[in-house]
């Protein structure tokens, strides 16, 4: 047990230990042996005990977010129900947020990991409902059978809707963790299950869990063999690089490991079927992350689903200037730290030089050698910008993000600003 606590974080822990659960869920769907409203009492009390279990008292919290949205939902009316949940969730969320800052550097509060699994669900949370919400407005839930009925309207008209709108919410399967699942898709893969289904699968939750354990035990291998002695505020020279570069890379290493366990998890509950001929949709594509030579795709890569959620939530509303609102609003999202507010927006201004750039010199690369020459040196600026805004989010302290900018490491994102001024007016 200490071997785990030292390899992984307690929310890794805890999905761990739900992942016997949502095998037994899965098993008994796919073999006919839970009826319709019987999966969703399993997924919304399962959604209860972890939350209890993870948040402790805290998990009141969550409880008040999503009885709040629903109450939300039966009151407004469709035109509207998508920016009044989006304004509720974040006053809610930014709430959580002062409150974690309070604790942790006022109160120097240091058993604070109740407290960060909270506002993490709280995250999620917000993104579920705001993209029900969404789904509403753009008429896309508007009828829901219910023994072999049909009720027609944007509400839930009786206790059967109550009990999937909460079981969407609070579905343990990724309460602490994603991907992002629409509501249509939830309904579909939880109501549409049948017997005998090949949607519940042992080994790709063996392989997904071994493979989350091995990049654990290499975060384990760099912690002790690779990490520098220098730290990012003492570091001189070259060694700054490479101290960012190690500290994200250990970063990289526990989001992917999450990402494997969620989606272990999901294939463990049967989330794992396609719905409509849509692709599965999960966030641990780690090939493409690391070895995309373009800031832009990696980008789109990094945690789709929220990546896809931004998009459509402020990137595809806003008319000006949406790239940078749409990181704006991710910073916001995250916790509004100057850090965040310094990596985000920074973000944002490479993506848009990394498009411009690409752009620029991509079609002048007619022989196969300045092909592989231009893409080694993206890559190589790839990995280490965005080793320098990872660092600079994860990090969220001021007196890191001014020793990034003050090392030779803040070379590489002020090279893409140098490229895209200087090519800017012939791009």
């Amino acid at each position: 047990m200490v071997f785990l606590q030292l390899t992984f974080s307690p929310v890794a822990l805890y999905q761990l230990a739900a992942i016997p659960w949502a095998l037994l869920y899965g098993y008994l769907s796919c073999h006919g042996y839970l009826s319709i409203t019987t999966r969703y009492m399993y997924l919304l009390v399962g959604g209860i005990v972890l939350s209890c279990v993870s948040m402790g008292v805290y998990a009141v919290l969550v409880f008040i977010q999503a009885l709040g949205s629903m109450v939300l939902i039966y009151t407004c009316s469709w035109q509207s129900v998508h920016w009044r949940a989006l304004a509720m969730q974040m006053a809610w969320q930014t709430g959580c947020h002062l409150w974690l800052i309070y604790k942790e550097y006022y109160m120097q509060d240091v058993n604070t990991i109740r407290l960060y699994v909270l506002v993490s669900t709280s995250m999620l949370l917000t993104q579920k409902i705001t993209s029900l919400a969404l789904d509403i407005h753009e008429k896309k839930v508007r009828i829901l059978p219910v023994d072999g009925g049909i009720i027609k309207g944007f509400g839930f008209q009786n206790l059967h809707e109550i009990l999937v709108f909460i079981s969407y919410l609070l579905c343990f399967p990724v309460l602490l963790g994603g991907p992002l699942f629409s509501f249509v898709e939830f309904y579909h893969k939880v109501s549409k299950v049948h017997v005998g289904s090949s949607s519940w699968y042992f080994w790709p939750v063996i392989k997904s869990c071994c493979f989350a354990f091995f990049l654990q035990l290499v975060k384990g291998f760099i912690l002790g063999n690779m990490y520098p002695q220098s730290t990012l505020r003492n570091c001189r020279q070259l060694d700054c690089v490479y101290s960012m570069w190690t500290t994200a890379l250990l970063f990289k290493l526990t989001y992917y490991s999450h990402w494997l366990l969620d989606e272990s998890l999901c294939h463990a509950a049967g989330f794992s079927e396609t719905y409509q001929g849509k692709e599965k949709f999960y966030d641990s594509d780690i090939w493409t992350l690391e070895t995309t030579h373009q800031i832009s795709v990696f980008t789109r890569t990094w945690n789709k689903s929220t990546a896809k959620w931004l998009r459509r939530l402020i990137f595809e509303k806003v008319q000006f200037g949406s790239l940078l609102m749409t990181f704006s609003f991710s910073a916001w999202w995250h916790g509004l730290q100057p850090a965040h507010v310094f990596g985000f927006l920074c973000w944002g201004i490479m993506v848009k030089a990394d498009n411009k750039i690409h752009k620029y010199f991509q079609p002048s690369q007619r022989f196969w050698y300045s092909r592989l020459i231009y893409k080694l040196f993206t890559w190589i600026q790839t990995q280490l910008i965005v080793a320098f805004l990872i660092t600079a989010i994860e990090m969220r302290s001021l007196e890191v993000v001014w020793s990034l900018c003050a090392s030779y490491s803040c070379l590489f994102p002020l090279i893409y600003c140098f490229f895209y001024l200087l090519k800017g007016n012939k791009m």
